[in-house]
């Protein structure tokens, strides 16, 4: 550990010469030490901790100082010092306790060396505009690696006459029981007044790992705080005073035309122009006044069928078409010059006057099946107040499926209808039944269910004088329609 010292202060000397912004300094100061103790002694707190005490001490080394930015206000400060640490055991005994232990005090000093390494960021605060009168703060962590260490134990005996004893004992490192370890890391912080070449400060340290194994259960850590005296053994060199630069374009706001936007020295400071705001500046730009993309060199993606819709976005780049196509005309599936938009037949040839659908002859129904249907419907009659149809109705549906499943294409409309005897509400349901009953017998024997539709419309539309017995039967009725279409 002897040889670290010489190397560090090697080092920082070369390291001093290569850059000339780095100062070297000499510190030193005093300090006291209390040890924190932690353990599990029963009763330790108040039998053995009050007769603890801090230990003074010294603090001597070389401080390095390196800027960080060009303003002078961070710096990085490292150092090497030589740093005595410990503490005081010291408990004077009662009458009673010196006749019985033949012993008036006890006295046991730790005297601890370390050679330590604190690795700060500073922080200065200038107090005059040359800088050379500054506050500072700084913080960070540091190593301390041991160097030397004793125990004395001192002890005034109670005999015929007093009888002081002193011993000094070189404590052991390394590992196991009652050793101190070689390596100890913590944090420290200072603060002060840098005037000129002379540093005062106060400074606070804190041992973040264990230095010593004891023969039980515990944990001891250094707490130091002190004050130094330092010496810059060269001035400091102040940047050099750099022309302002506000848009960071390397050209000086003095000479710069635009000294809040970078700029190039063709342009005076100022950027490169831009005509057409495109973001591609004129130099790189072959559209300068059209808005355009990089890729083009500036130029607007090509449009070759002039449809709106660009080259890179268009399926059918020649021909002209629309957006929701992707550049292609609206399609034309069945190929008979009606698009899908307006083909309602979309995929069967047809006309443009028939809106793309193909020219269907109107078939009719003859006039001789008219007459069947009509006939038949006479004769389909339902019981009073019921929808319940009369067997004589039977012959007369007969015939009218055989005239259905004859014409095939055909569709038969159904519509009830009652006499007035009741509420119209009753009647429209009854009205209802009525044709569905019919429905429902058609569809029972072999008539598709599509093919029918029924619907009741109550007393409404009488044919006859609902006054009359004769006309009420007539008025309780159903009517037939056969069409083509449904």
């Amino acid at each position: 550990m002897k040889r670290f010292l010489p190397i560090l202060l090697l080092s920082i000397v070369l390291f001093h010469g290569a850059f000339a912004q780095v100062r070297l300094g000499i510190v030193g100061g005093i300090q006291s030490d209390n040890v924190i103790e932690r353990n599990s002694i029963p009763g330790w707190d108040t039998s053995t901790k009050k007769y603890y005490s801090s230990h003074s001490g010294v603090q001597l080394g070389v401080i390095a100082e390196i800027p960080l930015d060009r303003k002078g206000y961070f710096y990085f400060q490292p150092g090497i010092h030589y740093s005595s640490k410990g503490r005081q055991y010291l408990k004077y005994n009662d009458s009673v306790t010196a006749d019985n232990t033949d012993t008036v005090y006890f006295k046991q000093t730790l005297n601890l060396g370390y050679i330590q390494v604190p690795l700060n960021l500073t922080v200065k605060l200038p107090l005059s505009k040359n800088h050379r009168n500054s506050f500072f703060i700084s913080a960070g962590p540091y190593v301390s690696f041991f160097y030397s260490g004793s125990v004395t134990n001192e002890r005034l005996m109670e005999t015929t006459l007093p009888k002081f004893l002193s011993e000094k004992e070189p404590v052991t490192v390394g590992k196991g029981p009652d050793t101190y370890k070689t390596v100890e890391m913590g944090l420290n912080g200072k603060a002060g007044f840098e005037l000129g070449n002379v540093m005062l400060s106060f400074y606070y340290s804190r041992g973040l790992t264990s230095f010593y194994t004891a023969s039980y259960s515990g944990s001891f850590y250094h707490n130091l705080t002190g004050a130094t005296l330092g010496i810059w053994l060269v001035s400091k060199q102040l940047p050099a005073a750099v022309p302002k630069d506000t848009d960071k374009d390397g050209i000086p706001d003095d000479q710069d035309l635009c000294p809040l936007q970078p700029g190039t020295l063709k342009y005076h400071g100022c950027p490169v122009p831009d005509t057409d705001h495109d973001g591609i500046d004129d130099e790189h730009d072959s559209c300068k006044t059209i808005p355009g993309v990089a890729r083009y060199n500036g130029c607007p993606v090509p449009d070759t069928d002039r449809d709106g819709i660009d080259d890179e976005h268009d399926s059918c780049k020649t021909v002209p078409g629309l957006a929701r196509y992707n550049g292609c005309p609206i399609p034309d599936r069945d190929g008979d010059g009606v698009n899908d938009e307006e083909d309602k037949c979309p995929d069967t040839p047809g006309t443009v006057e028939n809106q793309g659908c193909p020219v269907v002859e109107k078939k009719e129904i003859r006039q001789d099946v008219v007459e069947k249907i009509n006939y038949s419907a006479k004769y389909i009659l339902f019981m009073s107040g019921s929808d319940r149809l009369l067997e004589g109705s039977t012959g007369a549906l007969e015939d009218l499926a055989t005239l259905l499943k004859a014409n095939p294409a055909s569709h038969l409309t159904i519509n009830g209808y009652t006499d007035n005897s009741g509420t119209p509400s009753m009647n429209l349901v009854l009205s209802q039944k009525r044709a569905d009953a019919v429905k429902a017998w058609l569809v029972r024997n072999g008539i598709e269910e599509n093919r029918l539709t029924s619907t009741g419309f109550g007393q409404e539309k009488p044919i006859a004088d609902n006054r009359t017995q004769k006309g009420r039967a007539a008025n309780r009725r159903v009517e037939l329609s056969l069409s083509m279409e449904k």
